[in-house]
């Protein structure tokens, strides 16, 4: 073995110095096939040869801890790859010779051999030696136009082809145990981290799973060129979007006899000067920002507190922007003003363009429905106005825009 394999890279040593420039297409493309077919049967050799090291304890009597070990330091891998090596070497070797076979003679590839020994081994259980025979010689055909991706996915209906008698029974137990793993092994871990933030770690089910992705999806496009934020924060605040939509429903069960809601505690001159922070129910802090920004569209219960934090005096809750007003705004505005946002208004937070605790007043000349740009426009250099004829326009910063000339959203229609 040791001489053929020494011959053979002999011959391969031969074609890395011949000049690939001066072959003609028809010869680079074959040449390309051979040689992906050549790597596939050599991998098929060096599976053998790990398997059969791996069973005589070769990697143990020579002082390693593993088989994968060993491998790392005498080929340079790393763990996960000498693992998946092992661990494809004793498939091959376990499971049906077919596979083990069709690797061997550059029929599939290393990729696709664990999904075809895989889907063998499962056809073999339900349906016996015969039908997985039959699994065997289909795959490997599929094999020859489909990558593993894609032959992963056929394989699941493997049994229409080969045993079709028991094929729906055997998908509907299948689909059975996966519902039961599912439900099992659903759970959503909150963890709060010195700093107030939360760490998020969990499995969600299909159904959950496809709920989430239907909610946040539409909600991760980027807002527009200026966006800078990276996928994981733009899914971050889709998720926000959709908490904020979900306590604007009103729908939510009460809590603790009060509707679902985020209670800030702040001091009036504190917000007004923009020096003080604000505090959560939870006894976690927000910035000053933060809390002139969610008092943009929220309900203001005034309190007059003594100096050590009682209670003397609760005054009357008001809504902001809400009602009539809120209405208007809709009619006006159709969804989030900012320049190249299609949100509708259910995403939207009423924003006052002279801010509220700076004196603004609360009325449809001084305010703008804004979805996550609400945040964008509290720590960015963009302005917002009314114009001449009533609709709002902002005014981008000089960087983006050195004329800074004026802006305004297209996608709602106007009236």
């Amino acid at each position: 073995m040791v001489d053929d394999l020494t011959q053979a890279e002999r011959a391969i040593a031969t074609c890395a110095d011949t000049a690939t420039w001066a072959q003609p297409e028809g010869e680079l493309i074959a040449a390309l096939d051979t040689a992906y077919r050549i790597e596939q049967r050599l991998a098929a050799v060096k599976l053998a040869l790990i398997r059969e090291l791996d069973g005589r304890g070769t990697a143990t009597a020579q002082g390693a801890s593993s088989t994968a070990v060993w491998l790392r330091e005498r080929l340079r891998l790393t763990i996960p790859a000498a693992r998946r090596l092992v661990d494809l070497a004793s498939v091959l070797e376990t499971g049906n010779p077919g596979v083990r076979r069709a690797l061997a003679a550059g029929h599939i590839a290393v990729d696709q051999a664990p999904v075809i020994a895989d889907t063998v081994d499962s056809v073999q259980t339900v349906a016996g030696p015969e039908a997985a025979d039959k699994a065997l010689g289909v795959l490997v055909e599929w094999a020859g136009q489909f990558d593993p991706t894609l032959l992963r996915k056929l394989s699941t209906r493997i049994l229409d082809h080969v045993a079709p008698d028991i094929a729906d029974a055997a998908a509907k137990a299948a689909l059975d145990a996966e519902v039961r793993r599912a439900t099992r092994d659903r759970h959503l871990t909150v963890s709060a981290l010195t700093d107030g933030r939360l760490r998020l770690t969990g499995v969600l089910d299909t159904e959950t799973a496809g709920l989430l992705r239907a909610a946040i999806d539409p909600l991760i496009a980027p807002s527009g060129p200026d966006d800078q934020r990276s996928p994981g924060q733009r899914r971050h605040d889709a998720l926000g979007d959709v908490c904020r939509l979900a306590l604007r429903s009103g729908e939510l069960p009460e809590h603790g006899g009060d509707s679902a809601q985020i209670v800030v505690t702040t001091s009036y001159d504190g917000m007004t000067r923009q020096l003080g922070a604000g505090a959560l129910d939870t006894g976690l802090h927000l910035t000053a920002e933060a809390v002139r920004r969610l008092a943009c569209d929220a309900a203001i219960l005034p309190a007059v507190l003594s100096g050590a934090g009682q209670p003397l005096d609760l005054g009357r809750q008001r809504r902001l922007i809400t009602g009539p007003l809120r209405r208007a705004l809709v009619l006006r505005d159709g969804g989030c003003a900012f320049p190249g946002c299609d949100r509708p208004p259910r995403w939207c937070d009423a924003h006052h363009i002279h801010h509220w605790a700076d004196g603004g007043d609360t009325s449809l000349t001084n305010a703008v429905l804004l979805c996550g740009h609400h945040r964008h426009l509290h720590h960015s250099d963009w302005a917002v106005r009314l114009a001449g004829d009533g609709h709002p326009e902002f005014v981008p910063p000089a960087w983006l825009d050195p004329e800074q000339v004026p802006r305004r959203n297209h996608y709602h229609r106007r009236t």
